[in-house]
């Protein structure tokens, strides 16, 4: 069982939502960004995802690819973002952290070495956007076998044909990405989120938590009550993009995650 598992086991035993929130690693510098991190879990966070900066990130909004620009400014690479890792288990043993991002990174350093120090590290789970199912061998599956979790995206253009390929390799929990179109374009609505959640859930035992379009502590509760949870990204990486020091950004974190603890 991973830290993943392990929490939503817990979470589901209270009978509360997930909140899942994100951050970009090394934006706009390591010491705010592993300040923000450290401070997740007291702030309300169950789950961590933090974001690899990429060059080219084909499925972020401007608020993160400018998080993402940031942070390659000041030199942030993959050594880095696993050091932040590492600094953060030195106090905390038991949040799950996710990465997200793009394969590329990944398979510059080679799967095998960031698979085993990515363990090492401390990371629990994947969430790599650019690579399909037909593309398990690649990663998913060596990165299940080394023990951690591999998630996948499920969208509104996920058919029922799709669907059983997408849920086939995943583990942790599914992502539902509640919009068509990059992060922080558009608003998640309940309405149109809530069959989707069940029609998915109807083919996995997985918890299915919905993100993208979320940015209020009344979004998250509205969401968080149609799903096993949500993310919330742009709203957090914006307040860090204006500059605003780790305790304002966690108070915020704060709001956010009480709001969907409340679903």
């Amino acid at each position: 069982m991973t830290r993943i598992d392990a929490k939503f086991a817990a979470l589901k035993a209270e009978g509360k939502k997930a909140f899942v929130a994100y951050l970009m690693a090394g934006d706009p510098d390591i010491a705010t960004s592993l300040a923000v991190m450290k401070g997740m879990p007291a702030a309300g966070v169950d789950v961590i995802e933090l974001g690899m900066p990429f060059t080219d990130p084909m499925a972020d909004g401007p608020t993160i690819q400018h998080a993402g620009q940031r942070a390659l400014a000041h030199h942030q690479k993959l050594q880095q973002t696993l050091d932040m890792v590492r600094a953060f288990r030195e106090e905390d043993d038991t949040t799950p952290v996710v990465l997200m991002g793009y394969y590329n990174p990944i398979y510059n350093r080679g799967v095998d070495t960031f698979l085993k120090d990515a363990k090492e590290a401390g990371i629990d789970g994947l969430i790599v956007v650019d690579l399909p199912p037909e593309e398990d061998s690649e990663l998913c599956l060596p990165a299940q076998a080394a023990g951690i979790n591999f998630i996948r995206l499920a969208t509104p253009t996920t058919d029922a044909h799709r669907l059983p390929t997408v849920l086939r390799n995943t583990s942790g929990f599914v992502y539902y990405v509640s919009v068509t179109g990059i992060t922080g374009s558009q608003a998640a609505q309940a309405e149109t989120v809530a069959p989707e959640v069940a029609r998915i859930k109807a083919k996995t035992d997985l918890p299915v938590i919905v993100g993208f379009g979320i940015s209020t502590p009344e979004a998250a509760k509205t969401i968080a009550g149609v799903a096993d949870g949500c993310v919330i990204g742009s709203a957090i990486v914006k307040l860090i993009g204006e500059g605003k020091p780790a305790d304002e950004v966690l108070a915020r974190v704060a709001e956010l995650a009480a709001g969907a603890h409340a679903a």
